[in-house]
């Protein structure tokens, strides 16, 4: 007997645990008891028992396994029956479920729930199928549409169209799949039409979208080779839609999907195999010939996008060591192509500048000296293996190489620049009878001089190389980039007037050359943006910058240049329009150290009289002349990996400098300027968001926004208002952001719900303790804007806080606007909330001498406001109407009621005829006597 009391007994006690909810406990004790039963029937029971718990637990799959095996010693197992219909219903087996409860219903023919549930899940069972076949059908329809031949051209757009929308919602998405979509989908693709291929691509992207199963089993059916080889053709919508298919999918498998799968399944979607597969696909295309430029850009840009970390504090960066071991010689062979020479990779315009931008992020997402030394060596080894004394384009390749490196990890390739045999090879190809070789001698000259101080080595070596060239070629192309580099190294200085490297005069007269170069049509796109590349160190000097901008067809072909495909040039634009507005950070002259170092006999930094106030804003007006805003507005739509955080955060500088006179804000919102700063506002780096932030608070402060923000974009608006109110910013930031969101809370409900969303309602209430008057008073007019809202009258209510008490005294100030605003605010709460009029009475003993004074303003919109108030306590109390009447307000209220009739003061005389007439209407005063 022992032997079986054991099970039984932990039975009980897993009884007593279940019957006191602790469930957990109680599944371990029927486990227990399950491992040392021998009985068959006690066993069922326990199995039954355990169910629940997992019931409870919402563990639906045990749940239905322990049931079943209750079940399979006893088919009449009513509770197990049940217990397993509730768990197959929340699984989604409906017909299962119906099944179960079906044998109950037979077993106990009166009891009500079994009745009850069998109804419900029929009625389920019928409306699913009705659903299931009218999708079903409606898929097939699609598909049989769209691979006749008959079908004319809008009834197959239309199919396509229906079927990425059915695509997009989850119970469409798994009809197609169970319809054998993906492999019909991949016959779409087959046709090679390109409108089909779009709408296949663009329904898997919908089918995969958070999805990791479906995800797993198109990259299974379709194929990771396949999908590479679509996003290589050369049709660039093509290119975009296939590479948001491969995001999606790395996304599904990375972990982006939410679902909850059960164990068994779990165990089948480890997707480490897939996604290393994918990065090994996407390696392999970088350096295939048979992909097109755009296919290659997309490729790094997917690469850029998912290796790195996204977040420092998460240790693991497998994935850049990966892609090191398995590709930095491709991306490396990607950097160093050179398009003037025959069998080369097809490129874009940006494609080696997004190679460097990669191998720039892979680098600062290494974590040790270990890891960044390899990487180092392998580039070292590539650019050696390059050279070849008897192989010119070799040696170019490797010199091509080291520029992509110098504009990516600029370290790794400083360190490469000074190693044996470079220099020399420089020299070598500046010698050469070639212009490709020249060419790709001077630009790695010119990357190597980036950052003056680690380009000692280059500076010693460097400029007699570019000055000998400057000065013997007769070939512009090569003269233009001669030109550049030593610009470059000539501008260490920046704006410091007195350091100037070249000779007086001779800065101005290479800039005159760069601008002729860059209006000059009959040079290539890329000679020309060296032009610019040499305006963005030359216009560090004031009088490069007041020339250039008085030179408009320069000005018009920079812009441009700007909005040409060729995006590599965004940096140097941005760069050039930064100086010519002086949006940079100043540094701050202070008269006690001039003195202290000209005693000292330090260099002292001077200002150049044409960086005065004056002439930048003569300039900004000249650019706004130009047309700076239209090609800002397509700069900032850009591929993220070439517009960098650092690109944005100049543009944002400039649009604020642009901003800064009320006039123009017009022409830059007329020219898109509103919408283009959303996007800078929402992401860079700090101070960028900032500058953002605020040029959009200058124009929400003073336009329309539903012209300046048009349609869903307003609601963007008002998070980069919001991060203004923070006492880190300072006082203008925080005021325009007041202006700003108090004209979008004027708007409608949702901008005010969206405002209170953001948290701004504290920082608002806290603006309007403010010293500063023009601050006090935008807050309360934004108040006043939002007291309308259900949840800002709740916070008057509250009790404990000086709110109302604040709106009162703000009343009581002597400054129209504020009087105006809180006034205003008060007669809507009072309005809104009865009980806000009376406690009006209960905050300060000054409340009715205040509102006396409001009811006799000489600004008939503050009488108006403070009369309404008035009505609204005459209306919510009786004891404190009597108060009122009680006191000089009868005369007041009388005297303005008997006005004669007049447009301008109209709202006050109805309202003090109103305040009469309500007082009459409860008896307070008997109607006036002829």
């Amino acid at each position: 007997m022992g032997e079986i009391a054991d099970p039984v007994q932990l039975k009980e006690e897993g009884n007593k645990l279940f019957q006191a909810g602790e469930i957990d406990k109680a599944i371990e004790s029927y486990t227990k008891a399950v491992k040392s039963c021998k009985d068959k029937k006690v066993l069922a029971v326990i199995y039954r028992n355990r169910s629940a718990c997992f019931l409870k637990k919402e563990n639906y799959n045990n749940a239905v396994s322990d049931a079943t095996k209750a079940i399979d010693v006893d088919a009449a197992d009513i509770k197990a029956l049940y217990r397993r219909c509730q768990a197959l219903e929340k699984l989604g087996k409906l017909d299962m479920a119906f099944k179960d409860v079906q044998r109950c219903a037979t077993l106990e023919p009166k009891n009500k729930t079994f009745i009850e549930t069998l109804r419900r899940l029929g009625a389920e069972i019928q409306q699913k199928l009705k659903t299931t076949f009218s999708t079903d059908s409606r898929v097939q329809n699609m598909f049989d549409i769209l691979f006749s031949d008959e079908s004319d051209k809008e009834k197959q757009e239309k199919a396509a169209n229906n079927l990425i929308v059915l695509a997009r919602e989850d119970a469409g998405a798994e009809r197609i799949f169970q319809n054998n979509g993906v492999p019909l989908l991949v016959q779409l693709i087959d046709t090679g039409k390109p409108e089909m291929i779009l709408a296949a691509i663009r329904t898997l992207s919908g089918m995969c979208t958070g999805h990791r199963a479906r995800a797993t089993a198109i990259i299974h059916t379709v194929g990771i080779n396949k999908l590479c080889s679509i996003m290589g053709v050369d049709n660039e919508e093509i290119v975009l839609a296939t590479t948001n298919l491969m995001q999606c999918v790395y996304d599904s498998l990375s972990g982006g999907d939410k679902r909850n799968y059960g164990k068994e399944e779990a165990l089948v979607l480890d997707s480490s195999k897939d996604l290393k597969d994918i990065l090994l696909a996407l390696l392999e295309m970088i350096t295939s010939k048979k992909v097109s430029g755009h296919g290659r850009d997309q490729a790094l840009n997917l690469l850029t996008k998912n290796v790195p970390r996204k977040d420092k504090k998460n240790t693991d960066n497998s994935k850049s060591l990966f892609t090191i071991d398995h590709g930095l010689k491709k991306i490396l062979k990607v950097c160093g192509q050179v398009p003037d020479l025959p069998d080369q990779l097809p490129l874009t315009e940006n494609t080696q500048l997004i190679a460097s931008v990669l191998l720039n992020k892979i680098y600062d997402d290494l974590r040790c000296d270990p890891e960044r030394d390899n990487f180092r060596d392998i580039c070292d080894e590539y650019i050696k293996s390059k050279f070849d004394p008897n192989d010119m384009d070799r040696n170019i390749h490797a010199i091509n190489t080291l520029s992509g490196l110098l504009q990516g990890p600029f370290d790794v390739g400083n360190v490469l620049a000074g190693r044996q045999g470079v220099m020399e090879m420089m020299v070598a190809l500046c010698g050469s009878e070639r212009e490709v070789d020249q060419l790709v001698a001077v630009e790695a000259l010119i990357h190597a001089s980036t950052k003056t101080s680690k380009a000692s080595f280059f500076i010693s070596n460097g400029v007699s190389l570019l000055k000998e060239m400057y000065k013997k070629t007769k070939n512009e192309k090569i003269k233009i980039r001669a030109l550049v580099g030593l610009c470059k190294l000539g501008s260490a200085g920046g704006d410091d007037y007195s350091m100037r490297q070249f000779a007086e005069g001779s800065t101005e007269k290479l800039a005159k050359q760069c601008r002729k170069w860059l209006c000059n049509p009959t040079l290539d796109v890329r000679t020309r943006k060296w032009a610019v590349e040499g305006l963005a160190y030359l216009t560090n000097d004031a009088d490069v910058k007041d020339d250039f901008v008085d030179d408009e067809a320069a000005l018009r072909a920079m812009f441009e240049l700007a909005k040409s495909k060729d995006k590599t040039i965004l940096y140097a634009v941005a760069c050039t329009l930064v100086n010519c507005t002086n949006s940079y950070d100043k540094k701050e002259i202070i008269p006690e150290m001039v003195q202290l170092a000209k005693f000292s006999k330090q260099h002292v930094p001077e200002q150049h009289p044409k960086d005065k106030k004056d002439f930048i804003v003569r300039r900004v007006k000249k650019l706004l002349k130009a047309g700076v805003t239209s090609a800002l507005t397509v700069m900032v739509r850009a591929d993220n990996s070439i517009l960098t955080d650092q690109t944005k955060e100049m543009l944002a500088r400039v649009f604020l400098s642009l901003a800064d006179d009320v006039k123009d804000r017009g022409t830059i919102v007329a020219q898109g300027g509103g919408k283009a700063l959303i996007p800078l506002a929402l992401e860079g780096t700090d101070k960028g968001k900032v500058k953002a932030s605020h040029a959009l608070a200058k124009i929400a402060a003073v336009s329309n926004p539903e012209i300046a923000f048009p349609g869903e974009r307003i609601y963007e608006v008002v998070r980069p208002l919001v991060s203004l109110l923070n006492t880190e910013r300072d006082g203008m930031e925080n005021f325009e952001a007041l202006l700003g969101l108090t004209n979008l809370a004027a708007l409608n409900d949702k901008l005010r719900v969206k405002i209170l969303k953001e948290k701004a309602l504290p920082e608002i209430e806290n603006y309007m303790f403010e010293e500063h008057d023009q601050i006090r008073q935008a807050a309360t007019e934004c108040m006043c804007n939002l007291v309308c809202c259900k949840e800002v009258q709740d916070r008057y209510l509250e009790d404990g806080n000086d709110k109302l008490k604040l709106l009162v005294l703000l009343c009581g100030e002597d400054d129209a606007q504020l009087q105006r605003a809180a006034a205003g605010a008060l007669a809507m709460l009072t309005a809104a909330q009865k009980k806000l009029a009376v406690k009006i009475t209960k905050v300060t003993g000054q409340w009715l001498e205040i509102i006396q004074r409001l009811c006799i303003h000489d600004n008939p919109e503050i009488q108006h406001r403070g009369l309404v108030m008035v009505f609204n306590m005459l209306d919510a109390d009786e004891q404190l109407a009597k108060k009122l009447i009680e006191c000089e307000l009868l005369e007041i209220l009388t005297y303005v009621a008997k006005l004669e009739d007049n447009p301008k003061k109209q709202d006050a005389i109805n309202a003090a005829r109103a305040c009469l007439s309500r007082a009459m209407d409860t008896g307070l005063i008997k109607p006036f006597s002829n």
